[in-house]
């Protein structure tokens, strides 16, 4: 099927088609500094320049529409009969994307929360906006644990190498009591236990 419009014509469409301060993101923004959160948008320094990120509470907020990233099952998420290619391969292209981007924002320690444009329909809007406060507050809880375990270990592996410290000094000084070994050789090997 043919597109009805012009080359000029579409293209003005398609510029007019914002990436930031959408009306669902307007929407989250508004709630969340109603109820007390204070974030910044589009934080370039991370991956992806996520809408909102709520640095102290360690979370991100993704606000997707559901077309552009193709939210499965969704009545917003139909392909147009028009150019069908194209349109599957950028849908395709933001979907690795946004996986990608996923992986990398989790991998730097980040809570990451999705919110669709389909849940900020008139009907489940309060549902939603409701709900967010509790789910950062979830992952502050989350992230706070985590860090907490990550210093547990931290502090396990270094008591480890002291042991095994200790463990190497006291054989190595054992050796050198119950035989004679030459100054130069005693001091090659403590020099190579110091590079292992």
């Amino acid at each position: 099927m043919a597109d009805r419009m012009t080359k000029e014509q579409r293209h003005r469409c398609m510029s007019h088609i914002r990436s930031k301060d959408t009306r669902p993101e307007v929407l989250v923004r508004k709630s969340l500094f109603a109820a007390g959160f204070r974030y910044r948008l589009n934080v370039k320094a991370l991956p992806g320049t996520p809408d909102i990120v709520l640095k102290k509470y360690h979370t991100i907020i993704l606000i997707n529409g559901c077309f552009w990233h193709g939210h499965e099952g969704c009545r917003h998420f139909v392909l147009p009969q028009t150019n069908r290619q194209f349109w599957e391969e950028k849908i395709s292209r933001n979907r690795r994307r946004d996986t990608a981007v996923l992986a990398r924002l989790e991998a730097l320690g980040w809570k990451v929360l999705t919110v669709w444009e389909c849940e900020l329909e008139p009907a489940r809007r309060t549902g939603t906006l409701e709900s967010l406060p509790r789910k950062i507050m979830e992952c502050s809880r989350q992230h706070e644990m985590e860090a907490a375990q990550r210093k547990r270990l931290r502090a396990e592996r270094r008591e480890e190498r002291e042991a095994e410290k200790v463990r190497k000094s006291l054989a190595r000084d054992e050796i050198y009591n119950r035989y004679e070994i030459p100054k130069r050789i005693m001091t090659e090997s403590e020099k190579y236990d110091q590079n292992i």
